[in-house]
């Protein structure tokens, strides 16, 4: 059996088993593993398809697996030490890049030197990039929006230019007079999610950790900013609290709440609601407050692509990334019409699909929008134990909420993962 050098591993998305570890009479056979039926599945089934009508020797089957599935086989696989049976291709959330990257030096092929990767968007680049090798083909973008209802704001006596180049401050006193002539409150929030906070802090270009990988949480000034504005959401009696993601989606696209920010996917989301086309806006991210390069560009989520390098069929595996997911214009109009999904590739940003305006958003350019926004996203590190940090938020975010101190709060957060991660 091979082995590769590793030191723990953790979640992975959507994998490409490689059909030189299968029985098969054909040396170019890919087998897909991927979640989620209504976006990976349906987006990688269409650049299987583009793909092999150029190479009909190459065959590509893909299966729909449930995402905690794949991530307990791959986990058991590279933290046993072995390689037998690892795919060709993989899909990783960008937050949890660096942790494989570093955690599993050899298992990944670079691929920096194969792909022109000056193609996509940098700050999806940085996320993959190690020891000066970039190792994936970006896929999805979570660049962030705010997400509102404008029949609401109208009503409040707003208009769209009103959330233009705003700050979180002055979304909170907009919030406050949609609530007070409407009724609606601003946001819905649910405290095992802290996404938001993420969001704002990278919109100032920072995360968790120092450029040499330390813990930075107790001096992390966009960090605080973020939990401070967070207190001040709820303060200004805006929020309306839910729990699990059905209540979270539920309260804005039943028309409960006024807005939600998010990652570009959420298009799909709320367009479920055809009943509410014309309704509803997209404005930049407000950026934080007395903060230093703060921006209105931030990051929700999104996932790139790793080739393994044990795949017998690397070479296969690289051209089909660099093919499809990193030259073909129309396959990104097509899964963003179809999936919703917002692609790195930065000339796709040149094509009809992109430029179309969106009568269910006041025949604004939405993808446009957003595909403008993704280019100027601050870079950040994402470090090897974002997970970590995550959940330490998470459980201080009911004591901010109620208007607990934030400084203890970055204390009891430093406290904790310094102590998971000795």
């Amino acid at each position: 059996m091979k082995k590769l050098s590793t030191r723990w591993g953790s979640a992975f998305g959507c994998l490409v088993i490689g059909a030189g570890m299968m029985a098969s009479a054909s040396a170019s056979e890919l087998t897909v593993w991927c979640w989620d039926p209504d976006f990976n599945v349906p987006a990688m089934q269409d650049a299987a398809a583009r793909y092999t009508k150029l190479h009909p020797d190459v065959k590509i089957t893909v299966n729909n697996i449930a995402q905690n599935d794949i991530k307990q086989k791959l986990q058991t696989q590279l933290l046993a030490n072995v390689t037998d049976g690892l795919p060709d291709i993989v899909l990783i959330q960008d937050d949890n890049a660096q942790r494989f990257l570093q955690g599993f030096p050899a298992a990944f092929e670079p691929l920096s030197d194969a792909i022109d990767l000056k193609k996509f968007a940098p700050y999806k680049v940085a996320a993959a990039t190690y020891n000066g090798k970039s190792y994936s083909v970006p896929f999805d973008s979570g660049v962030t929006g705010l997400f509102y209802r404008s029949d609401y704001l109208a009503a409040a006596g707003y208009k769209p230019a009103d959330l233009q180049d705003i700050t979180w401050d002055q979304l909170i006193k907009i919030g406050k007079d949609v609530k007070a002539k409407t009724g609606h409150d601003f946001f819905d929030l649910d405290f095992n999610e802290a996404g938001l906070v993420r969001a704002m802090m990278q919109s100032a270009g920072k995360w968790f950790f120092t450029a040499d990988g330390q813990l930075d949480i107790i001096d992390n000034a966009p960090l605080k900013a973020a939990l401070e504005t967070y207190s001040k959401l709820w303060k200004a009696d805006i929020v309306k609290p839910v729990s699990g993601w059905s209540a979270y989606t539920g309260a804005f696209t039943s028309g409960d709440v006024a807005a939600v920010a998010s990652g570009a996917w959420m298009t799909g989301t709320i367009k479920g609601s055809p009943d509410q086309s014309g309704k509803w806006g997209v404005a930049p991210l407000p950026k934080l407050d007395g903060i230093e390069g703060a921006t209105h560009y931030s990051n929700w989520g999104g996932s790139s692509w790793y080739v393994f390098s044990s795949s017998k069929q690397k070479t296969t595996a690289t051209d089909f990334l660099n093919t499809v997911w990193a030259g073909d214009i129309d396959f990104y109009q097509g899964i963003l019409i179809n999936q919703g999904a917002v692609g790195s590739l930065l000339a796709a940003r040149e094509g009809a699909a992109y430029k179309a305006s969106d009568p269910f958003f006041g025949g604004a350019p939405v993808w446009e929008n957003f595909s403008n926004w993704l280019g100027q996203i601050p870079s950040v590190d994402y470090g090897t134990f974002t997970q970590e940090v995550n959940s330490a938020i998470q459980a201080q975010l009911p004591s901010i909420a109620k208007g607990g101190s934030v400084d203890e709060a970055l204390k009891a957060i430093n406290d904790r993962v310094s102590q998971q991660i000795q």
